[in-house]
């Protein structure tokens, strides 16, 4: 098995694994970075979100050989102390009932958030359409995701 050397939320990490295998299994079974999940195993659903150089990407897909020197985030690495203004949003207006998609729901809004810092409420709604939130919390969201802009900008 080939040996891959990966740069995860600032960190320099070593592991070996098949060349097909997506990143999220790394980051879960590997190195026990367990805030991303696995929902659809299809790219589909978003709860498997990290940051690729900055841009949300689903990790379940996206086999390891081909990453090499792009700076990997995951929730974890988003705020060594979970006081990311997002994470602070999605407290304040209490978003979460479930939490499973929550981790991805924020990954999506923290690369929009770096691209578009005053988003209308439209432009909101269309970046987040791609994660799916099975308790249908997206007003609660969508809310956040304002609140947190607010708090950014």
């Amino acid at each position: 098995m080939p040996t891959y050397n990966l740069k995860i939320n600032g960190e320099l990490v070593t592991f070996t694994a098949d060349s097909d295998t997506p990143l999220l299994w790394i980051l879960r079974d590997e190195l026990n970075l367990v805030g991303t999940k696995f929902g659809c195993g299809i790219a589909q659903c978003g709860a498997c979100t990290v940051h690729v150089d900055g841009v949300a990407t689903r990790s379940c897909q996206l086999q390891v050989s081909i990453l090499d020197k792009e700076e990997i985030t995951t929730i974890e690495g988003l705020s060594k102390e979970g006081d990311h203004p997002l994470q602070e949003a999605w407290k304040e207006v209490d978003v979460p009932q479930c939490g499973y998609c929550q981790a991805g729901q924020i990954m999506t809004a923290a690369s929009f958030l770096k691209e578009n810092p005053n988003p209308t409420s439209t432009e909101i709604r269309e970046a987040m359409h791609g994660n799916i939130c099975r308790c249908a919390s997206y007003n609660r969201i969508e809310k956040a995701v304002a609140v947190a802009a607010k708090k950014m900008s």
